[in-house]
């Protein structure tokens, strides 16, 4: 059994055939997360999840790339067909109605995320504060909830170190961890897991999942972004999964079977599913 720890079968890209690529996950012993972006992402999760039985779950935030839309421009997503990055104030009081849901099994996805960012210092500086500011509302509600958090973190994983050193308490994943050995060390010691994805394919981790304890690593997709190349398709699917679990027990040089067994018990235990 494996557990994709995020998802987005949520998203536009499976409009057409999102129960089809949920079934054929679930008979290959595949449970997922999908995890929203926006409440309308985030509401859609929970909506999904409430479909089934067992092996479909939600987490419910407000990505950073929208809570600053207003700063700076994103380009449009070519695999999200028409997505554009809209603008959304967060409303604790709709999030909190929506993450009660029995399904939602997290506060995420939120963070901070410098990748497209204002190039005047000003108004980087409001941008930075904004991001901080709603990240930290999210922050608060996972507490007020008891809910871990998947974390978003792109650029700024300096800055969300010491976010959360001052927030020690809280349980989360640092979802498609691009970090280098230091903050990856820092996140560890305060207890936090590293989700690891096809960014593997693309990027050099090899060290930090050699690094990291079996025991505080994470399986996901992002899909339908970070397609692993073996599957030779521009959309990703939560079955497969599998390339990235034969990569990490590559990389270990841990057997495939031991490498499912301990991520998807790390699942379990986070997200308590």
């Amino acid at each position: 059994m494996l557990i994709d720890t995020h998802a987005h079968i949520n998203f536009n890209a499976y409009k057409n055939d999102l129960d089809e690529v949920i079934k054929r996950t679930l008979a290959e012993n595949i449970w997922m997360i999908n995890v929203g972006s926006q409440y309308e992402t985030s509401e859609k999760a929970v909506e999904i999840a409430g479909r089934y039985k067992e092996g479909v779950y939600a987490a419910a935030g407000l990505h950073p790339i929208h809570s600053t839309a207003g700063l700076v421009k994103v380009r449009t997503d070519p695999e999200e067909g028409n997505f554009v990055v809209r603008e959304e104030n967060f409303h604790t009081s709709k999030y909190r109605s929506l993450a009660q849901s029995s399904k939602v099994v997290a506060i995420g996805e939120i963070g901070l995320d410098y990748y497209y960012r204002p190039k005047t210092k000003k108004k980087l500086e409001l941008f930075k504060e904004k991001q901080k500011e709603v990240f930290l509302e999210q922050l608060n509600l996972a507490k007020e909830l008891k809910l871990p958090i998947i974390f978003h973190c792109r650029m700024a994983h300096d800055d969300l170190i010491e976010v959360l050193k001052n927030n020690l308490g809280v349980q989360g994943v640092v979802h498609c961890f691009t970090g280098n050995w230091e903050q990856a060390k820092k996140y560890l010691e305060m207890g936090f897991y590293l989700g690891f994805n096809g960014i593997i394919f693309k990027l050099d981790l090899d060290e930090i999942i050699e690094k990291t304890p079996l025991d505080k690593i994470l399986l996901e997709t992002d899909c339908p972004y970070l397609t692993p190349p073996e599957v030779h398709k521009d959309r990703n699917e939560p079955i497969f999964l599998k390339y990235i679990a034969r990569r990490i027990a590559k990389i270990k040089n841990i057997e495939y079977e031991k490498i499912a067994e301990i991520t998807t018990q790390n699942a379990g235990d986070l997200f308590k599913i």
